[in-house]
């Protein structure tokens, strides 16, 4: 069988757009050709079926220490967090630490923090109504999450403010910069680390009804989470909770503001939400892609990945694959039966969070959709960059009070 590597296979570059417009054209061009194209990094794949397959298959790993090898960080403080988080770990360490947290994240703990989703977004909506316009990305979206979170782990609101120096420090760790700001890195990991050791010892003397008081309880067969373990689950919700929501609800409003109808119907027909965030979910993902290094020699579409590669598996592809999503391209939220779309991953490492992201989502859209009458955003707003966690730089929006 041919190497992926030998393979005449069409090239894909979207690093320099800013537009996923853009992005999804250069992507459509390059499937037209091949399921699989050779990115700046290796192969990626652009099939619903390939992304699917390589997502559950546990010859694909979750790469040690992701962006801080390619930087030249190999040990340390911030390499041992990397490979010791939830995300970082594969096998039978990661399948353990799944069993103990699964019922500290399962659906019953998002459903209560609804009414906290809907007080929040309205208090950060409710004083732009007045003036017509608002930037959804400054204004609410980047204020969104860490309420949210704060009210998860049982943190007291006078608290906000710390969680949210501590989460914009530390998701510098993901930036190709991170030489610049190691210091400031490390120095929130520690910050957060005393605060949960704080609440931990609270806890400990009597339970509450929040995550960290679960996970605490979270036992199987006299197994239990160590001190570590809580840290780093605490700093991991944190970290994915944060970033994912701020930049998905601002490009879902975008979304929305270039289908006008939709908006109005999901005004009018509040109970939709739920549909119209997997839709959202599925036509703009800000995750493009998700970075595997393959284990093994693979043979996959008709082609050998020699092992050692690393593959990127293009959600944003798979999310709009032709044999798989009739007219892909098109924002569609009543899609009959629709595949399950990749956005929060599959297999070992789909998303923890998957039930609180989809609750904060749909409220978000409840309450905007219903306070904000017919929004227009002021020109094509650019977007971050498109590798890693991508989304609206910024979303200036003009509407009428509803």
């Amino acid at each position: 069988m041919t190497l992926v590597s030998d393979a005449d296979l069409p090239r894909l570059d979207y690093e320099h757009c800013n537009d996923p417009a853009d992005v999804h054209r250069l992507i459509a061009q390059a499937r037209a050709q091949a399921p699989i194209a050779i990115g700046p990094h290796g192969p990626e794949l652009l099939s619903y079926d390939l992304v699917r397959a390589a997502l559950r298959d546990n010859r694909f790993e979750v790469p040690r220490g992701m962006f801080l090898a390619a930087q030249g960080i190999t040990s340390g403080p911030l390499w041992e967090r990397a490979n010791n988080s939830l995300l970082g770990l594969d096998g039978e360490s990661h399948t353990r630490l799944r069993r103990l947290v699964a019922k500290a994240f399962a659906p019953r703990n998002a459903e209560r923090l609804r009414d906290t989703c809907i007080a929040i977004v309205t208090e950060l909506t409710d004083p732009h109504l007045a003036a017509g316009h608002c930037d959804v990305v400054a204004d609410i979206a980047v204020q969104y999450p860490i309420p949210v979170i704060c009210a998860l782990l049982g943190a007291p609101r006078g608290d906000w403010p710390l969680f949210s120096r501590w989460a914009d420090d530390i998701f510098k760790m993901f930036s190709w910069d991170l030489g610049e700001h190691a210091e400031s890195v490390e120095a929130a990991w520690r910050q957060l680390d005393d605060y949960v050791d704080d609440m931990v010892a609270r806890r400990s003397c009597t339970l509450t009804d929040d995550l960290l008081s679960d996970l605490i309880r979270a036992e199987v067969d006299g197994d239990r989470l160590n001190h570590a373990e809580l840290q780093m689950l605490a700093g991991g919700v944190l970290l994915a909770g944060t970033d994912t929501t701020r930049n998905q609800l601002a490009a879902a409003v975008q979304v929305l503001c270039d289908y006008p109808d939709q908006w109005l119907l999901l005004a009018e027909k509040p109970d939709m939400a739920p549909l119209f965030v997997d839709e959202l979910l599925r036509h703009t993902p800000i995750a493009m892609s998700t970075v595997r290094i393959t284990r093994d020699d693979v043979d996959l579409g008709g082609l050998t990945i020699a092992a050692g590669t690393q593959v990127a598996l293009n959600i944003a592809a798979a999310n709009r694959d032709p044999q798989v999503y009739d007219d892909p391209e098109r924002f569609d939220v009543n899609r009959v039966g629709p595949p399950a779309m990749m956005t929060f991953g599959g297999g070992l490492h789909y998303c923890l969070g998957v039930h609180l992201a989809r609750v904060e989502l749909t409220e978000a859209l409840r309450v905007l959709t219903g306070k904000l009458h017919n929004p227009r955003c002021d020109g094509r707003p650019p977007w971050k960059p498109m590798t890693g966690i991508t989304g609206p730089a910024t979303l200036p929006v003009t509407f009428d009070a509803a």
